[in-house]
């Protein structure tokens, strides 16, 4: 049976200072994180509340997950003096080259995850309050939740899933590649003109997602250049002899909720199936990298993608033969790895919803949908005023629906449809999920900052007095949960008394 198919998003932020004319990103998210690090601290009164830096012992980014690898690819550089904090919700908050990083904690299920995205969202909001007051009248920290700058620079929203180490990764490969490609049709967070090489914005000018103008190859260990469908990263952050992370760089930063949840639980899905081995035939590209700019840019949903077996087929039958399939799965094998059977039911229902939706009129899921919304909303603006789509008060209204800022973002005035509520997400900010190890890594944050030297995703390291620092491995990412460890945490009144009531 398939693993529990543990998850979570970690999104690169774009980010720029107002009125300071050329602002340094580096600095300007520096200061961001900082400032929200020093906001919390004033609350409780505590200099090391949130404090606990990143453990980079662990880090091992240039593992390739390809047996026999040609070197060709490059891994992405860590930068272990940018600021790196780890909050109490058991998520990373980060610089990251030029970016503003936040990376939820691992979350049990699609939802879960989804929430805690959520709450990296209003941790980035109250971050830009935080370092706006420090900054002079006429200057403020903005933040946009998307996935490019408009001048050809892309920064990412990564997906991670946990996946059973004896899967061959071919087989992961031979699968996962035409989803990716083609759930783009939902979750896509919508752009208006295109950064491809060579293209002009009259031939496309608006497209279904953010990401694919900057997918150059099928398979590789890179993240910002020559980016991959198929990520190779071989770090599963956990016990390597039993579990691999997937790391997918293909999707968009989505202000909607059910695209997230979507993106999130279908692929869930399908690696589940992979697992169990019954997904049949794959469904095989003759040529993924085109078909993924292919897709982007087919708003009709109707253009005949080559398939590797001569027949050609559009983005949407292929996600309604990967539905299909799912269903027949669910049906036979059930959806446990998918987390609580109201999830994965939710997974399906909503996912046959969407594929109706699009089939009948994607304008009808404008509540539902970034890209539909964007679509409908410029093309009434442009029916109003006479634009053309090369006009540039479009491109300022795509970068104003990413723009976080209350009463700016424009995702926010469109009436999307919500997945979550408020005291959920408010909730989310500062607690972890109850369900994985980020409740062990949290809830010690949360009681024993002054004693933990640092942490991340698989251990904390902890420094009670003695002779020597005391590490506590956490390789498996399905314990140190609530029901494990819930009342030894609440009996301990030390990080050195937690200790020992563990090595008991």
């Amino acid at each position: 049976m398939a693993i529990a198919k543990i998850c979570g998003i970690e999104t690169e932020y774009g980010i720029l200072v107002r009125g300071a004319g050329e602002s340094n990103p580096i600095s300007a998210s520096s200061m961001l994180i900082n400032a929200y690090l020093a906001a919390l601290e004033g609350e409780r009164g505590s200099h090391r509340t949130q404090r606990v830096g990143w453990n980079f012992d662990d880090e091992s980014p240039g593992n390739d997950a390809r047996e026999e690898t040609l070197l060709l690819s490059l891994a992405p550089e860590v930068e272990t003096h940018l600021v790196n904090a780890v909050l109490t919700n058991g998520a990373r908050y980060y610089v990251d080259h030029a970016h503003p990083e936040y990376s939820c904690p691992e979350a049990p299920d699609a939802l879960t995850a989804l929430t805690h995205d959520r709450a990296g969202e209003e941790i980035l909001i109250r971050s830009m309050a935080a370092a706006t007051s420090m900054l002079p009248d006429d200057q403020e920290i903005v933040v946009y939740k998307n996935n490019s700058d408009g001048k050809g620079n892309s920064y990412g929203c990564h997906e991670n899933y946990l996946v059973d180490r004896a899967v061959p990764f071919g087989r992961i490969v031979a699968h996962a590649t035409g989803h990716l490609v083609t759930r783009q049709i939902f979750t896509g967070a919508g752009k208006v003109g295109s950064e491809a090489p060579g293209m002009r914005t009259d031939e496309v000018p608006f497209q279904l997602t953010q990401r694919a103008d900057f997918f150059e190859e099928e398979v590789g260990l890179e993240t910002t250049l020559k980016r991959p469908i198929i990520n190779t990263r071989d770090e599963p952050h956990a016990d390597a002899q039993k579990y691999r992370r997937l790391h997918v760089i293909t999707g968009d930063a989505n202000l909607s909720e059910v695209q997230t949840f979507l993106k999130l639980g279908t692929t869930a899905l399908v690696l589940a199936m992979v697992e169990d081995d019954v997904l049949g035939a794959p469904l095989a590209l003759a040529r993924p990298v085109p078909a993924m700019h292919q897709v982007s840019w087919d708003l009709s949903l109707a253009q005949p993608l080559e398939m590797a077996d001569g027949s050609r087929r559009t983005a949407l039958d292929l996600q309604w033969e990967l539905f299909g399939r799912a269903r027949d799965y669910a049906e036979s094998r059930g959806l446990d790895a998918l987390g609580p059977e109201d999830v994965g039911e939710a997974v399906l229902s909503r996912w046959e919803a969407v594929l109706s939706g699009l089939d009948a009129d994607p304008m009808t899921l404008s509540d539902q949908l970034d890209w539909v919304a964007k679509y409908r909303l410029y093309e009434a603006y442009r029916e109003r005023d006479g634009m053309e789509w090369s006009d540039p008060r479009l491109a300022a209204m795509d970068l104003q629906y990413h723009d976080l800022r209350p009463g700016r973002c424009l995702a926010r005035k469109l009436g999307l449809e919500r997945l979550t509520d408020d005291d959920e997400v408010r909730i989310a900010m500062t607690e972890p999920p109850s369900g994985t190890r980020a409740y062990f890594r949290g809830r010690c944050l949360e009681r024993f900052a002054s004693e933990i030297v640092a942490a991340n995703w698989d251990s904390l390291v902890f420094d009670t007095g003695g002779s020597s620092l005391r590490r506590v491995p956490m390789l498996e990412p399905a314990r140190g949960t609530e029901e494990h460890v819930g009342e030894l945490l609440d009996a301990a009144s030390s990080a050195s008394d937690l200790l020992d009531r563990l090595g008991r």
